[in-house]
């Protein structure tokens, strides 16, 4: 099944993925016969051939070989060779992983790179001082946020069978190098085979459409079996280095990590998310963080047999248990007969009786809106986490108190430090709703209470002075029953669930509320209204959510610095800000700005937003936070996480970021505890070296000039092809899989925001998908090979002296060299030309029924594909693409071979599904969903 059948193994690598394509062979052969074991190794070796020599004649047999195939053999296939990739994937992540510990064995007194260690020793290097460090660190926030995208589809049951075979792989490289016993050899291989074949008998996709109930569940997969035991560890990493590097300062590591989500609370465009929906998700948020909190109390209950005939406890843990024994009078009884000695083991009963009623309170009570709530006796419960921290400090001070301080740097710290992060409810969930529903909602509303008989219609300086007036009067403006339309009562009852929630279950567990495509000041203003009306805001008082602009329009993403501007100008939502902590979040969405004007053109408007957003913060004197919304696709935000904040306009990022997970990414960076780790290591690693401007590389003006032209340049011939072409859109619809993508059961989402076929109307994540898919590729680089072509050479009949021409390519040469902005610009273009591959592209194109059609904007395509990937080689002075960056080259290469095969049975099922009557698609469309999750795991960082 695997290339290192063929040859000896070289490395660590070569020799697992031979391992795993072993037993993956077998496992082949076992299920489906032999025949179906020399069917693959036939097709394989024809797609390893056609890569080392591009015969049309090898692409026909290939073509043809698929094409005679029956469904039930195409779906064999198409079965091993995704599998295949799952278990490279995981070797990938084992053979990193044990580089990354080689490295520190043998040079255990330098740093790794992108590590915190290595940042801290860079600053202090730098000269910066431990006191201007703390008080970063003290205002520091890194908050990843997951979010359920169709890129990442596997089901739960999948990604736990993986993550089996990737313990027993870890488990025979480390043995590698120590004694491994042939019965416990043979045991971890049977191990492998049994969870192979699992996944072999298993459907790895879904036979209905998931729930968004199925989406928060894969999502808290990562948070149960790596993140939340992990997160200590990072702790503990950062507390190394500080002390390493500042071993006289006396450091404070606050909680400078957290985690957000948006499944469940995530309306935009999705139906399926409801005021019940994000209810059950926020009891199943809170559910999974209290059994697991319970859990380690037990531990630690376990752990802490401390006497007090032995050793003395402090005041406060005494009164903290008279407390406690007065809350639970028959329960303190029963605690003190069985240990009468043991306090410590006293109060973890305790914290795990509360826990347990938390949990029934968080099963049991259904928030109520617009009446009086039924809540628990105070004190009995946890409501917030603070009131868990002030019994788990009671025992932690009074071992310190007492010679109990390494007993308490262990087990208890580690709790300690997971409900600093975690609270209860594992992640912080984000509503969002697009700022239309908003919009009609206040129409409405303004109408029926005579207030404004036509708020749509109204101009935006009558819509600020209308929601700036009312907002400075207290009267209630809706009433308690709503008799008003489904979407209206809908907006409005969001708000009150919101209130209920934070009143009710938990009063951290929703902070954000964001407004998507928000185009203009009253579009904040309006939700503030929403808040004020729902409980969540009163002027001079209090503020429960942060208003978060959405801006993810070329257009919006230009203004977005004046609109937060005239926002900040308003007393009343100046307000709002300073009760939020003097802190405005923005999110800046990577995804549409890139469908709308191109690559190059997307990210340079980010770039600016950024400077202008926090330029106008500071005049303001409030902190910015900017929340990046990115894909796992380079044409969606994507690519190495650590070089993208390198990457951000130096002084805006000032120790807060929010970053979103999305697709596929999610299991390739937390799927395993070492993995996880060195990911938020890189993120922090950046972090704090982006925090001080003196650390960071500055780059000239000049550059940000000829930007602007280059910027200008790729949207020109981006729009010109994607909407300015009256067939492209035909070219879209046949050629790639968006209509068998936006109807199979990937994700809860539609995957257009409206009924309609339009390209402005599809949504981001399914365009890049196709793309993908269909290895086009284009949201990752068109445009970008036009505009640095015309920069350097000029236009037809105006072009550029010899000279001219040396000068400017030397300029932008100097600019990759030394500006971190526009090499990752061109390396992650890269990265996305190498997985394109216009061969692949032309067959693609051979399902649009006109040919002249397919032909003509294929030429563009792949001109365009050949001129960018020229362009950046000249520019980037190497000789092929990827040329700096090797083992992803190589790694790329290895792939393809085994990439194009599915691609070829895609486009054969593409084929067959829509020639296909009604009644036999079903069956088809299952073989395609399954070929989509083929690729995606074979390209990595699609969607």
């Amino acid at each position: 099944m695997i290339e290192g059948q063929e040859r000896a193994p070289r490395d660590t690598l070569t020799r697992n993925i031979r391992l795993l394509g072993d037993a993956l062979g077998r496992v082949l052969a076992a299920q489906d016969g032999h025949e179906a074991f020399e069917l693959e190794e036939r097709v394989r070796q024809i797609a390893r051939e056609l890569r080392a020599n591009a015969s049309p004649e090898l692409a026909q047999e290939l073509t043809v070989l698929i094409a005679s195939l029956s469904l039930p053999e195409i779906v064999s296939l198409i079965k091993a060779f995704t599998l295949y990739f799952g278990l490279v994937n995981l070797a990938e992540g084992v053979e990193r992983m044990q580089v990354l510990h080689e490295r520190d064995l043998t040079s255990p007194l330098h740093p790794r790179a992108e590590s915190i260690a290595a940042a801290v020793a860079e600053l202090r290097s730098q000269g910066v001082a431990a006191e201007a460090l703390q008080h970063w660190l003290d205002g520091m926030l890194i908050m990843p946020v997951f979010t359920a995208h169709p890129t990442e589809s596997k089901r739960r049951t999948i990604l736990g069978k993986l993550r089996r075979i990737g313990a027993a792989l870890t488990t025979l490289t480390q043995s590698t190098n120590t004694s491994l016993q042939q019965y416990e050899y043979e045991a971890l291989i049977a191990q492998i085979e049994a969870q192979i074949t699992g996944l072999w008998q298993s459907d790895d996709v879904r036979a209905t459409r998931p729930s968004v109930s199925d989406e928060v569940q894969n999502g808290l997969f990562y948070f149960q079996q790596v993140l939340i035991d992990e997160t200590p560890r990072i702790y503990r990493t950062i507390e190394r280095a500080l002390q390493h590097n500042y071993p006289d300062h006396r450091w404070q590591v606050p909680a400078l990590l957290r985690f957000g989500s948006w499944m469940g609370g995530d309306r935009d465009g999705n139906p399926f998310v409801t005021s019940e929906v994000t209810v059950a998700t926020v009891r199943l948020l809170r559910q999974t963080m209290i059994r697991h909190l319970h859990g380690k109390v037990y531990q630690l209950f376990r752990e802490l047999s401390q006497s007090s005939r032995q050793v003395g406890i402090s005041p406060e843990l005494t009164a903290s248990l008279e407390r406690n024994a007065t809350l639970f009078p028959t329960a303190a009884e029963r605690f003190a007969r069985v240990h009468p000695h043991e306090p410590y083991r006293r109060q973890c009963q305790f914290i795990m009786l509360k826990l347990e009623c938390t949990l029934e309170h968080t099963e049991r009570h259904e928030p109520v809106w617009g009446g009086e709530p039924s809540l628990p006796p105070e004190g009995c419960t946890y409501y917030h986490s603070d009131e868990l921290l002030v019994d788990l400090r009671a025992i932690d001070a009074s071992l310190r108190a007492n010679g109990g301080r390494w007993v308490a740097d262990t087990l208890l710290r580690d709790i300690i430090q997971i409900v600093e992060v975690f609270r209860l409810h594992v992640a912080t969930l984000d509503i969002r709703q697009h700022s239309s529903r908003h919009t009609n909602a206040l129409h409405e509303l303004f109408a029926a209470t005579g207030m404004h008989a036509d708020y749509l219609a109204a101009e935006e300086e009558e819509r600020i002075a209308l929601l700036a007036r009312e907002l400075a009067t207290p009267r209630p403006i809706i009433p308690t029953r709503l008799a008003f339309s489904p979407e209206t009562t809908e907006t409005i009852q969001t708000f009150r669930m919101i209130a209920a929630i934070l009143e009710q279950i938990d009063p951290q567990i929703i902070e954000t509320y964001i407004i998507s495509t928000t185009t203009s000041v009253s579009d904040l203003l309006g939700v503030l209204l929403l808040d004020r009306e729902a409980g969540l805001f009163q002027s001079g008082a209090f503020s429960r959510l942060n208003i978060v602009p959405l801006y993810e329009t070329f257009d919006d993403l230009r203004r977005a610095g004046a609109m937060i501007d005239a926002c900040l100008s308003l007393p009343i939502y100046r307000k709002q800000v300073r009760l939020r902590g003097d802190v405005q979040e923005v999110m800046l969405g990577y995804s549409d700005s890139n469908k709308e004007c191109g690559y190059l053109a997307a990210n340079w408007a980010l770039y600016r937003a950024q400077v202008e957003l926090t330029a106008v913060a500071e005049r303001y004197g409030v902190r910015l936070r900017l929340f990046h919304g990115r894909g796992g696709a380079v044409g969606r935000g994507g690519g190495p996480a650590n070089r993208a904040i390198l990457a951000q306009p130096i002084g805006t990022l000032r120790g807060q970021i929010k970053i979103t997970e999305q697709g596929e990414v999610i299991a390739d960076r937390y799927s395993e505890p070492r993995i996880a780790h060195r990911h938020l290591e890189q993120v922090f690693h950046a972090v704090l070296r982006a925090g001080f401007p003196t650390v960071a590389t500055r780059h000239e003006p000049q550059w940000e000039t000829v930007m602007e032209e280059l910027a200008r340049t790729a949207q020109h011939a981006y729009r010109g092809l994607i909407y300015d072409d009256p067939q492209f859109l035909s070219y879209f619809r046949t050629a790639t899989p968006i209509n068998e993508i936006s109807r199979l059961r990937i994700g809860s989402r539609p995957a257009s925001r409206r009924n309609s076929t339009q390209i402005a109307d599809l949504r981001a994540i399914p365009w890049v998908f196709s793309w993908m898919q269909s290895r086009h590729t284009i949201p990752g680089w068109y445009g970008l090979g036009a505009a640095l072509e015309t920069f350097i050479h000029g236009v037809a009949g105006s072009e550029h002296s010899a000279a001219v021409q040396a000068e400017r390519l030397g300029l932008l040469r100097t600019m990759y060299q030394n500006w971190p902005f526009f090499r990752i610009i061109l390396d992650n273009a890269q990265m996305i030309l190498a997985k394109a591959d216009m061969g692949i592209a032309r067959y693609y194109a051979s399902l649009t029924p006109d040919q002249a059609l397919a032909e003509r904007i294929y030429d563009i395509i792949a001109a365009e594909h050949e001129r960018t990937s020229r362009t950046i080689c000249l520019v980037a002075e190497i000789e092929q693409i990827l040329d700096g960056t090797k083992f992803l080259q190589r790694s790329i290469a290895q792939r393809n071979p085994y990439v194009d095969p599915l691609s070829y049975m895609q486009i054969e099922l593409l084929r067959r599904l829509r020639e296909a009557p009604p009644e036999a698609q079903e069956e088809i469309e299952t073989a395609v969903l399954m070929s989509i999750n083929g690729i995606a795991a074979g390209l990595k960082n699609t969607g």
